[in-house]
This record gives C-alpha cells, sequence and structure tokens, in this order.
C-alpha cells in the first residue's frame, strides 16, 4: 500500500475568525490520513503495549487554495520513501479539483524503551504492508 484516499468534512472548530481552517489543521489532516492509510493496511502507528513509535523529524505544508467550514476534502498520501528506518510520506488536499495544500512529512521508527529513544530499522511486518 504506497498510496491512499482519505475523505473528511472540514469542522468549525479547525476555523480561525476569517472563516477559514487555520494553517495549523493541514499538519492534523495529513496525520489523520496517514494513519487512516496505517489501519487500511492492518496496522496501527500506536499499538497497545508496542515499545516502538514514529516521531516527527521533519514536515512541510504550501498552501494553494483555503479551506472554510464544510467543505469536504480528500487527502492522498503517499509512501515517497521507505528507508531502512524511516518513512517518508507525501500528501496532496483538494476539494473536488481544486488543489488545496501539498506537503510533506518524515517519520523515524524509534525504540521508546527502555530509554533513551533510539532510533531502529522498521519491522518488516511494517514495511512489508507500506510497500
Amino acid at each position: 500500500m504506497t498510496e491512499f484516499r482519505y475523505k473528511r468534512i472540514v469542522q468549525f472548530a479547525e476555523t480561525d475568525a476569517a472563516g477559514i481552517v487555520h494553517f495549523s489543521w493541514y499538519l492534523r489532516y495529513m496525520e489523520e490520513a496517514e494513519h487512516a492509510m496505517w489501519r487500511s493496511a492492518g496496522l496501527s502507528v500506536a499499538p497497545a503495549g508496542s515499545t516502538i513509535g514514529f516521531p516527527r523529524v521533519a514536515a512541510s505544508v504550501e498552501f494553494h487554495a483555503p479551506l472554510r467550514f464544510e467543505d469536504e476534502i480528500e487527502t492522498l498520501v503517499r509512501v515517497e520513501t521507505l528507508g531502512r528506518r524511516s518513512i517518508k510520506y507525501s500528501y496532496t488536499i483538494t476539494r473536488g479539483d481544486t488543489k488545496i495544500a501539498t506537503g510533506t512529512m518524515t517519520a523515524v521508527c524509534v525504540r521508546t524503551h527502555p530509554a533513551p529513544m533510539q532510533a531502529i530499522d522498521l519491522p518488516e511486518e511494517i514495511a512489508s504492508k507500506l510497500r
């Protein structure tokens, strides 16, 4: 699964005083689509009892058009690079035929326990489902 589409509706609480979606929500939309992609592959980014995690080490967003309350959006998430210890995703958020935003995020696979946190190789069971 290297590509996934996720649809949702913009909620009122996501907008600012000007009536448009606050810029910080775009990263949340991107991450929400990523988590939905993992679920559709039979995975979870945070399974109960797990000692691994996926903190972000880089993120970027470019804005092309505004969003407003009750806009229906689709986020396309792609696995751009599946490295030995990291995953780089690219995102395109659209409203119908209008490109709203594009972006990328990079997450690193880490062992969270015992401390200190340390980068580790992606488990094959995860990597194979995201290829």
